[in-house]
């Protein structure tokens, strides 16, 4: 949709230009991220799956999932129209609000980016990548598209039927992944060797790289939604690293406390869940409800983690631990913390706004996750029963960076401990290099 304005602001195209660029390098980011929490042999892959997604899913975005994302309403708050399809009409004076709608529409494009590359992390060491890249751009047409639509979208239901608030993607980036890669993971199956063999992250300072480029992209995912340098882009901003801080400390209080010592690991996930929480609240909560939102999720996302060990789902590197979990924790507080002084008339329950707004973040909740359960399970299972969505048993056991891209991150990696490997799925130059 493009609003209307006569002319673009300087300040906030400058603004969101950087937010943009910001946004985006949370995708390289989260790959370094769940590169170093997997086993050497599959830390290529991770890192494919993050990187294709940004190939993958901008072409469904510039295709039609723009347009059905942001286009105006076609019928029931449910899904846009076609009209930008391609990109339609849009040209460089196109202006959304007082920026151009090409700025505003790429923006939005690194959300969805990071979003299907989240979702790789549940389903990690054992996903056929090939299936991988038909699943991508069907689950953002089919899934994140139509969520997008409902929260932030012209006539969406969630945001102006229901009446719900999410400033920056507590329910179509965080509880969307989430849900996603739980169903997912329950389609897949475990690992082999789940709950058995320890499959500890084989570099932490790659994990706590990837964790801070995350957290600087977040800066711009989150004041970048007020699409304007302004006092709510501030105010997001200060919250986005308040929520993070106090994320990080209430994991590794619970670390200490539970298992006796403090973990790099721990203060990464920590961080991460904290961020993830304040996502849908920065923009609603004051600073003091965003050391609150962050804190709650940390305690709570360190102990939800192992919740997989316990109901028996091997969602390998803690999406719906973190993601899932934190989403729902950021955004059901906006019903408790919400201040009209930052949103403009909405406040939650501790400021006399009784339990209405909180009800209304409690549906909007339910609806995201099931829808992207729901459909996402069905996804996978078409995939699983056409092409295949698992890895062989042999190409999961020796690795898929060798088996599906015949490298290897580290030389001394597999081959070097001398685990077998058959010589089928060698480069030539890793065969030469086997027989010198």
């Amino acid at each position: 949709m493009t609003l209307a304005a006569q002319h673009a602001d300087t300040g906030d195209t400058a603004w969101l230009l950087a937010a943009t660029a910001l946004v985006l390098l949370m995708t390289p980011g989260l790959a370094l991220f769940y590169g170093g929490m997997v086993r050497t042999k599959s830390v290529l892959n991770m890192l494919m799956m993050s990187f294709v997604s940004i190939a993958l899913v901008t072409v469904v975005w510039l295709a039609g999932g723009y347009s059905l994302a942001f286009g105006d309403d076609a019928g029931g708050g449910l899904i846009g129209d076609l009209k930008h399809a391609g990109m339609a009409g849009l040209g460089p004076s196109s202006l959304h609000g007082t920026v151009p709608t090409l700025l505003f529409a790429t923006f939005q494009l690194t959300f969805a980016i990071v979003t299907a590359a989240l979702v790789s992390g549940a389903i990690a060491d054992r996903a056929k990548f090939s299936a991988w890249l038909v699943f991508v751009p069907v689950w953002a047409l089919l899934v994140y598209v139509p969520v997008a639509h409902w929260v932030w979208g012209p006539g969406g239901w969630v945001l102006e039927r229901l009446g719900a608030l999410d400033f920056a993607g507590g329910m179509p980036v965080e509880i969307t992944s989430g849900a996603s890669g739980l169903a997912l993971c329950l389609v897949l199956g475990p690992r082999l060797g789940f709950k058995k063999d320890a499959m500890r992250p084989h570099n932490l300072p790659m994990v706590m790289l990837g964790a801070g480029l995350l957290w600087f992209g977040w800066f711009g995912f989150n004041a970048g939604s007020a699409l304007g340098a302004n006092g709510l882009a501030a105010a997001a901003f200060l919250n986005t690293l308040a929520a993070g801080c106090t994320g990080l400390l209430g994991w590794l209080f619970v670390e200490q406390k539970r298992d006796g010592h403090p973990t790099t690991l721990g203060a990464a996930s920590g961080a991460v869940a904290g961020l993830v929480a304040i996502t849908p609240s920065c923009g609603s909560v004051s600073l003091i409800g965003a050391l609150v939102v962050g804190l709650a999720a940390g305690v709570v996302c360190s102990y939800a983690v192992g919740w997989k060990f316990k109901l028996n789902y091997d969602d390998s590197l803690d999406v719906v631990g973190v993601h899932f979990v934190g989403g729902i924790i950021g955004t059901l507080l906006i019903g408790v913390f919400a201040q009209k002084a930052m949103t403009g008339g909405v406040e939650g329950l501790l400021y006399g706004g009784g339990l209405i707004q909180l009800g209304k973040q409690l549906v909007g909740v339910a609806a995201v996750a099931a829808y992207a359960f729901l459909v996402t399970y069905g996804i996978a299972k078409v995939i699983d029963k056409t092409m295949g969505l698992r890895a062989s048993e042999e190409h999961e056991h020796n690795g898929l960076d060798l088996t599906v891209h015949a490298e290897t991150a580290y030389d001394h990696g597999v081959l070097g401990h001398g685990a077998p490997v058959s010589s089928s799925i060698l480069s030539p130059a890793q065969k030469v290099k086997s027989q010198a």
